[in-house]
């Protein structure tokens, strides 16, 4: 049951990603949806499951796009994985924590995708980070927070707040 859901969300969110969303942007600045899903997946499914849909997203939104494979395997795979550790590890995520940690992941993908680019010179790489890097940053933290937010309202996910052990 699981797989069919997940696969049906990455076909979708590949859909949305390839038609919808390079209309929706905010100064130029197009939300990366996919990172945001795997964060909530590997937040409220754990490490594993984060890591594996991820992989699988991460693979299938590189086929439609111009990024680089490897690159997004990595920021995708690592931003689930790391969202299902502070999931375990956190006593009780709430929206506002998860904005802070989109805007760390988020900000840590962009890095590692400039990195990867291996930009000459005279491409500079502080105009890179301060007018795509962090304003990308910023609306995956907002869109994850909000998003966390309605859903941690709506369905009042207690399980997330972890009982002490005895």
């Amino acid at each position: 049951m699981r797989v069919g859901v997940y696969i049906l969300m990455i076909v979708s969110l590949v859909v949305l990603h390839a038609t919808l969303l390079p209309y929706v942007s905010v100064w130029d600045v197009k939300p990366d949806v996919g990172l945001v899903v795997v964060c909530f997946v590997g937040l409220l499914a754990g490490e594993l499951e984060g890591l594996l849909v991820g992989l699988l997203l991460g693979w299938a939104m590189s086929l439609f796009s111009a990024g680089d494979l490897a690159v997004s395997l990595a920021v995708k795979g690592g931003a689930g994985f790391l969202a299902g550790l502070a999931g375990r590890h956190m006593a009780q995520v709430t929206p506002v924590v998860l904005v802070c940690g989109l805007l760390v992941v988020s900000t840590a993908g962009g890095l590692v995708t400039l990195w990867a680019a291996n930009l000459s010179e005279q491409q500079d790489i502080w105009w890179a980070l301060q007018t795509i890097i962090l304003p990308q940053a910023c609306f995956d933290a907002v869109i994850g927070g909000i998003g966390y937010w309605l859903l941690w309202s709506r369905f009042h996910l207690d399980r997330l707040a972890m009982e002490p052990e005895l």
